[in-house]
């Protein structure tokens, strides 16, 4: 009976510690949700000074050591290409935060051929020559995968995933230390949270991403409907999809069909656009 009662109270001491972790994190609205409803609030554990800095100083030396493989910027017309659907999607950030113009912006373009293009907090931008070369990939598709980027950004979802780590790590930790898990159950206990939690909100951050990313460059007079064709040429690249409830990315078809619906729901942001430029 007594080790009945002391497992309850390990087990509830174990999720008061949980609750502790959780309690830590400021719950905020990153983003205003724009044409495409993008609400939700999230909880941070991780101050955002303090990531912005270290992606700020990771890009600088990421940037410097490109620069010295002579792979940094090679290809002007590229760089021309990449930094004007830069300029055109930037002023359009303030209709999901008005902070974000003011961001100190870098765009540059590096040879490798990954198809691949990421911004870090704060606006430090890099696209990889093979997006360009292997999707053969026109403004509007750019502008599709630059806005895709940029909504991480301005969505914070860094941040996020950072804080839902620093909470998990530190619950799990205690959890695992008062319940004589040990090494084996605090792993497995792990792999239940990144199944469980961790890659479903992957997911959720890449629909996310899709849709302020497809009206950033909807508002931006770049055709929303080019993320289609997009995520076509991806699919076409080749390479098994993994199954969805292991990925962190949502499904080719899921995609597709998301990204059809809110390109309409965009649209008339594209038509003002163009009617005004």
């Amino acid at each position: 009976m007594k080790a009945i009662v002391e497992s309850v109270f390990l087990k509830r001491l174990a999720c008061a510690a949980a609750l502790a972790c959780l309690a830590a994190c400021e719950t905020v609205q990153t983003t205003q949700s724009g044409v495409v409803g993008v609400d939700r609030q999230q909880r941070m554990a991780v101050a955002a000074g303090a990531l912005e800095q270290a992606a700020t100083e990771q890009y600088s030396a990421l940037i410097a050591k490109e620069k010295q493989k002579g792979t940094l910027n090679t290809n002007p017309a590229y760089v021309q290409r990449v930094r004007a659907i830069a300029n055109r999607i930037v002023p359009q950030t303030v209709h999901f935060r008005p902070d974000a113009r003011n961001w100190p912006w870098e765009v540059n373009v590096l040879t490798a051929p990954e198809v691949n293009a990421w911004c870090m907090p704060g606006g430090k931008i890099a696209v990889y020559t093979g997006l360009i070369e292997k999707l053969n990939a026109t403004d509007d598709e750019l502008a599709a995968v630059m806005g895709h980027e940029i909504a991480h950004a301005l969505r914070e979802h860094a941040r996020e995933r950072a804080s839902e780590q620093m909470v998990a790590s530190g619950a799990l930790s205690v959890g695992a230390a008062l319940l004589g898990l040990g090494d084996i159950g605090q792993k497995g206990a792990e792999f239940a949270y990144m199944g469980l939690v961790g890659l479903p909100n992957s997911r959720r951050h890449e629909t996310e991403a899709d849709r302020v990313g497809i009206e950033l460059a909807a508002r931006a007079g770049y055709n929303p409907q080019a993320a289609v064709t997009l995520w076509q040429k991806m699919g076409q690249l080749g390479g098994g999809e993994p199954i969805k409830f292991l990925s962190t990315h949502p499904t080719q078809s899921d995609r597709l069909s998301d990204l059809t619906a809110y390109s309409q729901r965009v649209m008339p942001l594209y038509q003002q656009a163009r009617g005004s430029r």
